[in-house]
């Protein structure tokens, strides 16, 4: 059976979950290999939103095991409260697997993130300050904190202190804040760990060992495409791998496993915080867009800055994530409009053009080339085949396929978990 990869192909918040949740019935496990509580996934299931920001998605699908992989950075407070909400619901949250060597995100993590964010001043990044960012720098520093060394208290206060070392200089003399101590961090990271004993696991054999025994395994990425620290619109970007390179090192299965690779993108575009956004609206139409939509952060509950269909970033997307299926959300959202803008290519000092500048002060330059297309009137939310959308619909989905450069396999009509068109069948 088929390991599937689902992100996002633009700045984020496209509707993986959504996307996810419909390969649910199908899936044996859903593993969240990158990122934090610092996004989060809303999925509609009867009527009833869920919205999950640390967990997976298949957590809302019995018989799916949610597995959280050693890509991920853990609020371990902020896991709880998640699976107190959904326990309170009904949710089953017993089958949640957590990667043993998962980071987790210490108190001085997030002071470190608010801190230096309000000291960057204009120069923000725009990070939520839930410490995703200091967690990651620390992973990579080698200082950082894991699940597993929340059960040896001895280790445990060994690495608090060698990070505090650091810290502390910077929060007193720098910042001009208080310094943190060593026991009331322990204190806090212990708070849980008898709690979270239960659901840790070697989580690399468990993914490989569930595909020796032909199981469906699907990959859901945290952030999206243009976001990604490698391959995003950098510094504007969040600490992770969001690409689908990421779903193997996030995980522990190797990129011959992967089968298919699946983008989420809107019939639009939106992004949160600061960074260039060719196709921005800054006037009525933007707005329009914004409430239409409900575009406001799962997490955060921001404003989201809203603008038109960008054909240039979904093909690089394609060409970094190696894609093979398009999945586009939220085409009702365009119901009413005469005409429907499409970016097609850039213009950068009267140069078109066609693919992403791969220099970051042209893409800042880039302003968008559009073409456009007819708009419907018609309630499209109860379509459930192609056929069923007005003739304008269905041409401007051709139209995205078209530009974009890879197949659109299912279309999101409505917020519901049944509100959706297939084309081409995600797992083959």
């Amino acid at each position: 059976m088929p390991a599937v990869v689902v992100l996002g192909a633009q700045w984020g918040d496209e509707g993986k979950g959504k996307a996810t949740d419909q390969l649910g019935g199908r899936t044996d496990v859903v593993v969240k290999f990158n990122g934090g509580n610092n996004a989060g996934h809303t999925v509609v299931i009867e009527g009833e939103k869920y919205a999950l920001h640390l967990l997976p998605s298949g957590i809302l699908t019995p018989g799916v095991v949610p597995v959280i992989g050693n890509g991920v950075v853990v609020d371990v407070e902020v896991l709880f409260e998640e699976i107190d909400a959904l326990e309170a619901r009904g949710v089953d949250t017993s089958r949640l697997l957590v990667s043993s060597a998962a980071h987790v995100i210490a108190p001085y993590n997030r002071t470190m993130d608010k801190v230096t964010e309000r000291f960057l001043g204009k120069r923000r990044i725009g990070t939520t300050g839930r410490g995703i960012g200091p967690t990651y720098a620390d992973k990579i520093n080698r200082i950082g904190i894991r699940v597993q060394d929340l059960f040896d208290e001895g280790i445990l206060r060994q690495k608090v202190e060698g990070a505090l070392d650091q810290k502390n200089h910077l929060l007193v003399k720098i910042y001009n804040r208080r310094a943190i101590t060593v026991d009331e961090t322990v204190e806090d990271l212990l708070r849980h760990a008898e709690r979270l004993r239960p659901y840790v696991a070697d989580t690399p054999q468990f993914l490989n060992h569930a595909l020796d025994e032909g199981k469906t395994l699907v990959f859901e990425a945290g952030q999206a495409t243009m976001l990604d620290v490698d391959h995003g619109t950098y510094p504007f970007v969040t600490s992770s791998a969001c690409t689908a390179g990421g779903a193997c090192t996030g995980s522990g299965v190797g990129p011959t496993r992967i089968d298919r690779v699946v983008a989420v993108a809107k019939a639009y575009t939106t992004r949160v915080g600061e960074g260039p956004f060719p196709t921005e609206l800054l006037d009525a139409d933007g707005e329009w867009l914004r409430q239409t939509g409900g575009e406001y952060g799962t997490t955060t509950g921001r404003p989201r800055r809203t603008g038109w269909y960008d054909a240039v970033v979904v093909r690089y997307a394609s060409l970094v994530n190696g894609l093979t299926d398009l999945v586009v959300t939220k085409l009702d959202t365009l119901t009413g409009r005469d005409r429907i803008p499409v970016c097609v290519a850039y213009d950068v000092d009267g140069r078109r053009v066609e693919d992403m500048p791969i220099d970051q002060t042209d893409f800042h330059h880039a302003r968008p080339v559009y073409e456009y297309l007819d708009g419907w009137t018609e309630d499209i939310s109860q379509a459930r085949h192609v056929d069923d959308l007005p003739v304008a619909a269905q041409r401007y989905l051709q139209f995205l396929e078209d530009v974009s450069g890879t197949r659109v396999s299912s279309i999101g009509v409505g917020p519901g978990r049944e509100a959706i068109i297939v084309r081409h069948e995600l797992l083959g």
